[in-house]
Parts: structure tokens; C-alpha cells; sequence
């Protein structure tokens, strides 16, 4: 059975194969590595897409892929209800809260 992880990468192909301009949101280095290696291999321009990636959740990866000609944009969690948001989202995978605590050491 693939897992989330594959059926998430071959959606974004079929939209970036099918001309979409997709918003690739993950902070999963497996599959922007896949990304990467997907569009260098069909020759999709970087700016025919975007990674999408949570403020403060790894902000060197978010900087390579800037610097390497990718556009990222940086979603910011804001407003009244903002940190329900946020617990729901690191009790959701295991990863999501290794990500947010290894970037509050980081910093």
C-alpha cells in the first residue's frame, strides 16, 4: 500500500506535469528532494511552482531552497485562534513536532 508520502508526490507531478502552478506545502526533505530531481528531470521551470512552508519550521531549508532559484512562501499563522492552530498541527505527525522543536534549538 503507498503511503501518504507517495500519494502526495504523485499529485504534485500530475499538477506539475499538467502546466498547474502548485504550492508544494511540506517541510518533508524527501519529497522536496523528489520535487526537485522531478522538475530538473522534465525540464519544469522553478518558478512554475512554490514550496510552502510554516514561519520558523525550518528556515535554512526555506533559505537553500530560495538561494537555490525556487520561490517559498511562508505561511504565518495569525489571529485569534492561532495557537489551537498550531497544537493541531504538531499533534498531528510525529515529524511536525520533531521539525518545531528542532528549529526552536536551533535558534
Amino acid at each position: 500500500m503507498p503511503s501518504i508520502r507517495t500519494h502526495y508526490l504523485r499529485s504534485a507531478e500530475a499538477l506539475l506535469e499538467r502546466g498547474n502552478y502548485p504550492g508544494i506545502a511540506t517541510h518533508d526533505e524527501r519529497i522536496i528532494a523528489a520535487v526537485e530531481t522531478f522538475v530538473r528531470e522534465r525540464g519544469i521551470a522553478r518558478d512554475a511552482f512554490e514550496f510552502q512552508m510554516l514561519y520558523g519550521v525550518r528556515p535554512e531549508l526555506q533559505r537553500r531552497l530560495v538561494s537555490d532559484g525556487y520561490r517559498v512562501r511562508v505561511y504565518v499563522p495569525y489571529g485569534t485562534h492561532w495557537a489551537g492552530y498550531f497544537y493541531r498541527r504538531i499533534t498531528e505527525r510525529k515529524e511536525n513536532l520533531v521539525f518545531a522543536v528542532s528549529s526552536l534549538i536551533r535558534r
